[in-house]
Order: C-alpha cells, then sequence, then structure tokens
C-alpha cells in the first residue's frame, strides 16, 4: 500500500509540472508512462546544438534517458548565468556520467541571437564539460516545447521582456518520471536526484556514514543563505577543495578586507551598470575571469548587507586578525 501512495504522488507531481488534465489510470507496471510522457506527448523538435549539429528533441535527446533541461539565453545579466553555473556544479559531482548515464540541455529562448557559434563560446565561458549541449531552432518551436515541459508562464514568458521560468526540469523518460527543480538548488541534491533516484536507485553506493557521526545543522544566517543558493555557484570561500568546481569567480575569503565596503556593496547590488560605465576594478575582474560578467542578483541593500556580514564573519573565523592587525585595516577602510 506504501508503494501505491508514492506513485500516485508523484503522479500528481507530475501533472501539476507538465499541466495535464488526464489522470493516468494503469499501473506502474503497464506501459502507461512510455503513452503517456512518449513520442505522442513530447514534439520532436528539430534543434541545433552548439556544434551545429541538427538533433530531435524526443528521438535524439530524452527518449530513454536521465536528462536535466533548463531554458536560458546567453544575453541574460541575472538568472542564466547563476543557473548555469550551478549545473556545472552538478556535472562536476556526476563526472563521466554526464553524457553516458545522464544528459543536460540547456535551450535558448532567444534563437535569433543564440547562434550555435554564440552559444559554443558561452559554454566555453563556463568550460562545460562532454554531455551538456546548449541548443537553438525556431522560436515558436522552443516555446511549444516550454509549455509542454510545464516550463512557460502566460503573461511572463511571453511578455515583452525576457523574463522567463527560472525552473529547470528533470526526469526519465522511459519510466515516466519527471519532476521541477530550483535551479539555486543545492548541487548535491540536483547529483543525487539525477544519479540515483530517477534511476529507481539501481546504482550501489559505498556510503557507509553513520547517523552517529552526522554533525549538528545550525541554522544558517540570513546572509549565508543567499551566498549558498546565489554566490556559491561562482565562487568559494577558503574551500580549496572544491575550489575546482567553482573557479568561475574569485574566492571571496577576505574580501571584506580586500575592497572597499561602498565599492563592494555596489558591486553585489549593480554589477552590470559598473561594467557598462567601464569602471575602472569592475572591468578588471571581467578581464580576469573569462570575460564573464558578474551577474546581477536584484539584492536590495538589506540582503547585501546580510550577505557582506556573512563574508566577514567568516573571514574572521578562518583568518583572525589581531587586534593591531584589525585597529589597521579599520584605519585603512575608513
Amino acid at each position: 500500500m506504501a508503494w501505491n501512495t508514492r506513485t500516485t504522488f508523484s503522479r500528481l507531481l507530475l501533472l501539476l509540472a507538465l499541466g495535464s488534465a488526464h489522470w493516468p489510470l494503469a499501473s506502474a507496471s503497464e506501459s502507461a508512462p512510455d503513452q503517456q510522457w512518449g513520442q505522442n506527448y513530447f514534439p520532436n523538435t528539430t534543434l541545433i546544438n552548439q556544434d551545429g549539429q541538427s538533433v530531435r528533441f524526443f528521438d535524439d535527446l530524452i527518449k530513454d534517458k536521465v536528462v536535466a533541461i533548463n531554458f536560458i539565453f546567453t544575453r541574460c545579466t541575472d538568472s542564466c548565468p547563476l543557473e548555469t553555473a550551478r549545473l556545472k556544479q552538478v556535472q562536476k559531482l556526476l563526472g563521466e556520467r554526464v553524457g553516458q548515464d545522464v544528459f543536460f540541455y540547456s535551450i535558448s529562448i532567444d534563437p535569433e541571437a543564440d547562434t550555435p557559434e554564440v552559444l559554443k563560446e558561452y559554454a566555453g565561458k563556463f568550460k562545460v564539460g562532454p554531455g551538456w549541449q546548449f541548443l537553438t531552432g525556431n522560436k515558436d518551436e522552443i516555446t511549444l516545447l516550454r509549455q509542454k515541459l510545464g516550463l512557460f508562464i502566460k503573461g511572463v514568458d511571453d511578455g515583452p521582456t525576457k523574463d522567463h521560468n527560472l525552473s529547470l526540469i528533470i526526469g526519465n523518460q522511459a519510466t515516466g518520471r519527471w519532476m521541477k527543480a530550483s535551479p539555486m538548488e543545492n548541487p548535491y541534491v540536483l547529483a543525487d536526484r539525477l544519479g540515483k533516484s530517477l534511476h529507481n536507485w539501481k546504482l550501489a553506493t559505498t556510503d557507509t556514514n553513520a547517523m552517529a557521526a552526522a554533525p549538528v545543522i545550525r541554522p544558517p544566517s540570513t546572509g549565508e543563505q543567499i551566498y549558498r543558493t546565489r554566490c556559491s555557484s561562482c565562487h568559494t570561500l577558503g574551500d580549496t577543495e572544491h575550489a575546482g568546481a567553482r573557479s568561475i569567480g574569485p574566492d571571496l575569503l577576505g574580501v571584506t578586507r580586500q575592497r572597499d565596503p561602498a565599492w563592494l556593496s555596489r558591486w553585489i547590488r549593480e554589477p552590470d551598470r559598473m561594467l557598462a560605465e567601464q569602471e575602472p576594478l569592475a572591468m578588471q575582474l571581467f578581464e580576469q575571469y573569462n570575460r564573464l560578467a558578474m551577474p546581477n542578483l536584484r539584492l536590495g541593500e538589506v540582503e547585501v548587507a546580510a550577505v557582506l556580514t556573512y563574508l566577514n564573519e567568516e573571514t574572521e573565523r578562518l583568518q583572525p586578525m589581531a587586534a593591531n592587525d584589525q585597529k589597521n585595516n579599520n584605519r585603512t577602510v575608513n
């Protein structure tokens, strides 16, 4: 009975995600997933990847595969770079499995501007590995794909701006299991879903951790929460062990000591304006980090202050300053 309850709940989530008004009546052991979420449901849209190769959405990209799909555009200055950076972390965690039993697809909602050449350059800036395709095609057909995948919000996605649904969808087409996920989700959670649960936990694990050894979980501050969901996609904070997975931007340990507070606050709030103004330090960072623009996170002054407080607290925790050094540092900043 418990198994049937979970199955019913999973199907309910799937119906909500994909916008279907029909309840699948067959059991999971029957062919309902293949009929309900097979080639009769998904368009077999022709798309072109970053290498100029034509592929069909159903036949070549998702049929019998575990996939992660999101929609981006390369001229985006806020959410899209964060989505891409977060998925890069997930790709790093899954390793060689990406391209073998897990596949990533980022499809442009601005196909007129995002040619294969532009998409290839964009992927190169993030140093994405094999198994992740960036795709473009016909705009109307891409809109239909977004609707079928439940990633299109009427009145927002069809508006005059490029605002769009920030969810990504992950699923196993063969089993009919699909779920929406936030691109700001913890990369370990996304990797676990793509690498284990969507494969029906068929892969053995060597994890022998005991509950008795689990650390005490403390509630994060507002600043830490913002850092982990928005900033950690591209930055480390003295975490040299995982620096290779987040080498997009500089390590932030000590940044509150190194930069003028007013400059740092503005840089977090409106990096796009500072780059447009060609502010010298902003341009230096832009050139230093592969000409990949710092995204505008749309944070207010209170949120920015919370992030800076967290960065400062972590710096002091990991690199405590002597009293005399602290006084000299305060004189320099002030």
